[in-house]
């Protein structure tokens, strides 16, 4: 109850806000910010004392968090639902708004229509509530789902809606620049930096996201383009082509509309994107996609309110904007900016579509979705183009000269191609984006020993043409192989010698590892399990090093087990020629809902007596139990289910331990050549954004200008 009042308060001082704004009533907005914000930060720790309490009376917590989930889980179940991620945003959001206030950041306009963002956000929160009560109060809840246990969940989602959170800051001050000075230029140095921290921001999730995919999902992939993946990318993609057009502005005030038009696309696509993920569309397309919920439509009229206003308003005031030709000539930097810049809006155009896919033909007819080869087909061609317009643009200077040529660049360029066919790449557009890729990563570091671009550009372009020959190497380059391993016995493959040791499984009872030697060096494929035994996520083993990864990921193996029912006080036979006897069953109540359920049988082989007492941990959800040694640890058994009226049990009839950890397994077995390029380029890209927007930047007045990321030219 008390979360929900201070989602209220929340609403209530925004529009407090909105209100002393419209009466230019300084001391009253930055109060009513302050408050806003210390109460969405109230309702955010009572979200978290309600987790970390167990109060599974509130059905969030008892979908999303269970007794028994560690800590670190349990923080990360803020956000592991559509609800506790819109109240995540919120309070970054309101967070951010405060300082905005307080700092003086934003004029009374820019101030009333942030604080209506932060009470369409509160709307949001309060139609898909993460305070509404339980139906059934349960004494435990059903914990987090195991593909999501990973420490990169602690991380992942809060920088993502960092950077959505923050993109409402360069949409806020472009309409705040339309409304009251379109023809004033001083909105471009904090628009830029905004937009730098926030596109740095979403990229490092996005980043993150493809990591842990690779190192979790066993595909041997970082990037499917799945929808949710693409609505995070299409805003990252449209923040980048605003960067550029910022500098491109600063110059040539021609381009001030595309900066405004670019702004208003950034934020309204995060909405966009937030739909396709929240609405349920996906459902049956994404492996990421929340259940289908009212909340749809609601994020679908915020967003259309938000995208029709912006371009009201700009084409309201589009006569009294700058006007002239956003470039002199085509022999100059802003020409090429503006041409690359086209060129990703192609590919944010492709992926727009393709992630739209669903919604599209659904409307028509019976959804679908493109495949992802529709992908690598459409966009590859233009990232040919835009790589080879990276390095041009960035050689070029302002005023249209290009300087001395070192040689060297284009030996690294050669050089490109070159690393691309050794790693077994035969096709021409693939090695052609290689070596673009790498004479964009060259042209940065020319520019910047001639004094042309700053230490945040170098970091940026050089992550990027890294990156996208990476994406090469380890893409097209990537070779696989299923192989059949068997325990101690070394094989060949891809010219690693790879032996399998056998399965170990945990004392805990909810992991088991597949451990491997690759060149002598040890790696360990982790699955994790359910109650009942049954895989339930997997990890594969990576072997790693700086030329690139040998990715192993084994197919699930289960041993051979029989399933029976006895009778209590019957002797039965079973197929294993041990004759087995139920005795009885007593019940433990555990606390927390929990009983332990625990049978008595007797085992024989006509010889040798044993006596085992298997157990079940029963819950209101289901239960769990482990197997058990019996007659010396020759086999075992595990009991699986009690009548109602206790006079029948399930028992499965297990191999031995030694027996199971023994078992050959087949495994998918993959070259992974330069993916270590990858992680390495992520992170400069994301450096490279922060360390640029730490620059200050003065308006510019005609001549040279500041790059998007750097420095003066």
């Amino acid at each position: 109850m008390i979360g929900t009042v201070l989602l209220g308060f929340v609403l209530l001082f925004a529009l407090s806000a909105v209100f002393f704004d419209a009466k230019d009533s300084d001391r009253g907005s930055r109060i009513s910010a302050i408050l806003a914000g210390l109460t969405a930060i109230g309702a955010s720790a009572v979200l978290f004392a309600i987790i970390l309490s167990n109060d599974f009376s509130y059905s969030y917590v008892a979908s999303y968090s269970s007794i028994d989930l560690p800590l670190v889980y349990k923080i990360s179940a803020f956000w592991a639902g559509q609800q506790g991620s819109f109240l995540l945003w919120l309070l970054i959001h309101a967070l951010v708004g405060t300082y905005m206030v307080c700092t003086n950041r934003l004029t009374g306009t820019g101030r009333i229509i942030y604080h209506l963002l932060t009470a369409m956000l509160v709307i949001l929160v309060f139609i898909k509530s993460p305070f509404a009560p339980a139906e059934h109060i349960m004494p435990d809840g059903y914990g987090m789902n195991p593909l999501l246990q990973d420490p990169w969940m602690a991380v992942h989602p809060p920088i993502i809606f960092i950077g959505y959170a923050l993109l409402a800051v360069p949409f806020v001050y472009s309409l705040e620049s339309m409304m009251r000075s379109p023809a004033d230029g001083n909105f471009l140095a904090p628009m830029r930096r905004w937009t730098l921290i926030a596109w740095s921001f979403l990229g490092a999730g996005i980043f993150i996201g493809g990591y842990w995919a690779y190192k979790v999902l066993g595909w041997g992939g970082y990037w499917g383009w799945d929808p949710v993946e693409n609505s995070s990318l299409v805003p990252w993609l449209l923040s980048c082509i605003l960067l550029h057009l910022i500098a491109v502005a600063r110059t040539r005030r021609g381009a001030f509309y595309l900066v405004h038009l670019a702004a208003v696309f950034s934020y309204a696509f995060v909405l966009y994107g937030t739909f396709l993920t929240r609405s349920g569309i996906l459902g049956d397309f994404s492996v990421h996609s929340f259940a289908g919920s009212d909340i749809g439509f609601y994020i679908a009229l915020a967003n259309g309110i938000i995208l029709l206003f912006g371009l009201i308003v700009l084409v309201r005031q589009m006569d009294r904007l700058p006007q002239g030709a956003i470039y002199s000539e085509h022999r100059s930097r802003s020409f090429l900016i503006l041409l690359g810049m086209l060129l990703l809006v192609f590919i944010t155009v492709l992926v727009f579509f393709g992630m739209s896919m669903p919604l599209i033909s659904g409307l028509m007819g019976e959804s679908a979705a493109v495949d992802t080869s529709y992908y690598v087909r459409t966009t590859l061609p233009i990232a040919i183009v835009l790589a080879l317009l990276m390095g041009l643009g960035t050689l070029m200077s302002w005023s249209g000269t290009m300087g001395k040529r070192p040689y060297w660049i284009f030996a690294l360029t050669v050089l490109g191609g070159v690393a691309a066919g050794a790693v077994g790449v035969t096709d021409i557009p693939s090695i052609l984006l290689a070596s673009f890729a790498l004479f964009a990563a060259a042209a940065a570091a020319e520019t910047y020993r001639r004094h042309q671009i700053g230490v945040g550009g170098l970091l940026a372009h050089v992550g990027t043409g890294i990156a996208l020959l990476a994406f090469i190497l380890s893409g097209s380059g990537s070779q696989t192989t299923s192989v059949d391993l068997t325990p101690d016995v070394p094989q060949e493959v891809y010219g690693h010698t790879v032996v399998y040791r056998g399965q170990d499984f945990a004392d805990s009872g909810k992991e088991k590892s597949y451990r491997y030697e690759v060149d002598g060096t040890p790696a360990e494929a982790v699955t994790k399990l359910r109650g009942s035994g049954e895989d339930a996520a997997r990890e594969p083993a990576i072997a790693r090093s700086l030329a690139g990864d040998l990715y192993i990921a084994p197919t699930p193996t289960t041993a051979e087990h029989d399933e029976m029912i006895l009778r209590r006080g019957r002797t039965v036979m079973g197929i294993n020629d041990y004759a087995y006897r139920y005795e009885g069953v007593s019940f433990e109540p555990q606390g927390g809902g929990k009983t332990l359920v625990t049978a008595k049988i007797a085992l024989t082989d006509g010889e040798a007596v044993d006596t085992a007492e298997p157990t079940i941990l029963a819950t209101d959800t289901g239960g769990t139990s482990r197997p058990v040694d019996v007659m010396d640890g020759k086999f075992r058994i595990r009991l699986t289910g009690v009548s109602a009226d206790e006079r029948d049990i399930r028992l499965e009839i297990l191999p031995s331990l030694a027996e199971e950890m023994a078992m050959p397994v087949t495994a998918s077995i993959s070259t992974k050549p330069g993916i270590s390029l990858l992680w390495l380029a992520c992170v400069l890209v994301t450096i490279g954004g922060l360390v640029a927007a730490r620059q200050t930047v003065s308006p510019a007045k005609g001549g040279d200008a500041e790059d998007p990321l750097g420095k003066k030219s």
